[in-house]
């Protein structure tokens, strides 16, 4: 049997201190091994602190155009994913120019950065995606997310409609993503998992998931933290949440799952050779 490979990572740090105490958990006691930065993060600098002192926490770039402020000008970004398409088909947004002064911002903080990805998926968008990859080549930086699930096994709390519905919206766009991914010269890896259990999923559900990984190289998208006082008073869906994908992330099962099913864990600087 070929090798089967899961990388675990956590969005959003550097969105308040205690998502980034909460990913610097997952990574210390559970399967976590990797997290994307915003640049435009409240905790950006105890973000960057934390990496520092942990170097084992592999860190890549989580791209921000919606939500929060723009680290060029200071002014708030689209607020929806549906605002920032009007903003780009208006020419008021220039995706490279504010996703660059993001990655400039983490690179600065002497943070290496392995691999980008975007808030909310973006870079579903053709513009967002040419502006990823550009920085993708420029940077050096080998892997993109492919945001696309794979076909997860049954959970006991089915997702809700308005997450399958978008999924569903999603799937027309994956064969022409692949494809520029390609032409770029970016990588992704082979499967992608997440999408549709943020923020709802239980150590049953990734226990399945583990049982049936396919070989080759698995993302698992998460997102714990602790819920504090800063984190309820943050605009995010995703608060309670964080703290059950907290638990799940340290759960002995999975580990000891992985250890049976001879999955290895990684992350993207892992795969770069280090």
């Amino acid at each position: 049997m070929a090798a089967r490979i899961l990388t675990v990572n956590a969005d959003d740090f550097g969105f308040t201190r205690g998502v980034n105490r909460g990913i610097l958990h997952c990574h210390r006691n559970g399967i976590l091994t990797s997290t994307t930065l915003m640049a435009n993060g409240e905790a950006f600098g105890d973000a960057v602190e934390l990496a520092r002192t942990h170097p084992s926490l592999d860190v890549g770039a989580h791209l921000v155009l919606v939500q929060g402020c723009s680290v060029v000008s200071g002014d708030p970004l689209p607020a929806s994913v549906a605002a920032l398409v009007r903003a780009l088909a208006l020419r008021r947004l220039d995706p490279y120019s504010e996703l660059r002064a993001q990655l400039e911002k983490i690179l600065a903080a002497g943070v290496r950065v392995t691999h980008l990805d975007t808030h909310k998926h973006t870079h579903l968008l053709p513009p967002v995606l040419d502006a990823v990859l550009r920085l993708a080549e420029e940077f050096r930086v080998r892997w993109v997310r492919r945001p696309f699930d794979l076909p997860l096994p049954a959970s006991r709390r089915p997702a809700p409609w308005s997450v399958r519905l978008a999924r569903r919206a999603m799937a027309p766009l994956e064969t022409g993503f692949e494809t520029r991914l390609r032409a770029a010269g970016a990588r992704c890896p082979d499967q992608f998992a997440g999408f549709q259990w943020t923020g709802r999923f239980t150590a049953s559900d990734v226990i399945a998931l583990l049982r049936t990984l396919p070989e080759g190289i698995t993302e698992f998208m998460t997102h714990p933290g602790y819920c504090d006082d800063e984190l309820h008073r943050a605009r995010t869906r995703l608060k309670e949440s964080r703290e059950a994908e907290l638990r799940v992330l340290v759960d002995p099962l999975l580990r000891q799952t992985l250890n049976e099913c001879r999955i290895r864990l990684a992350s993207y600087a892992d795969l770069d050779g280090g």
